[in-house]
């Protein structure tokens, strides 16, 4: 399975439509997470025409995003893996315990608001943010994640530069 994540597209302001360069890595997604920060549903409508679509509600989101179906925290099983997603996961200093704390059965947490891409691993337990595509503010690149699951497990996690 290829998820594609992605997080804080800020549309209309900074997503007119979706770019290129995101399009060819939706392409080939069998499911999308959106992480928050959409903006406005129009941006969920046109992610769901490449794949499904799970999204949160971020901070930045018109009360149509809400409506569309994003929820302030989700939890789902993707392949096996067992996925959280949240889009402020609060300050850097402690966030692996915390969300472990807040995610307690999860695998993997994907979470946004920061717009700055990581990828960190303890204990088994794996917290990601896929940065921005459209908003990369001090990032070098605008980025997405791509999250492979096999045999029920995560076996890979990248952060792909889109701009």
């Amino acid at each position: 399975m290829r998820v594609v994540a992605l997080s804080d597209t800020h549309a209309p302001r900074r997503w007119k439509t979706c770019p290129a360069p995101v399009a060819a890595q939706l392409r080939r997604a069998d499911v999308i997470l959106h992480a928050g920060d959409v903006a406005v549903a129009a941006v969920l409508d046109e992610l769901s025409g490449y794949a499904p679509v799970l999204a949160v509600v971020g901070n930045n989101d018109a009360p149509d995003v809400a409506a569309w179906g994003a929820v302030p925290r989700l939890e789902v099983s993707l392949g096996g893996v067992r996925v959280a997603m949240i889009h402020d996961s609060g300050a850097a200093a402690g966030r692996l315990p915390r969300l472990r704390r807040w995610f307690p059965e999860a695998d993997l947490v994907v979470f946004g608001h920061s717009h700055i891409p990581l990828d960190a691993e303890a204990g088994g337990f794996r917290i990601f943010n896929p940065g921005s595509p459209t908003d990369r503010r001090r990032q070098p690149h605008g980025t997405v994640g791509v999250l492979r699951v096999d045999g029920g497990r995560l076996v890979a996690a990248d952060i792909i530069a889109v701009t």
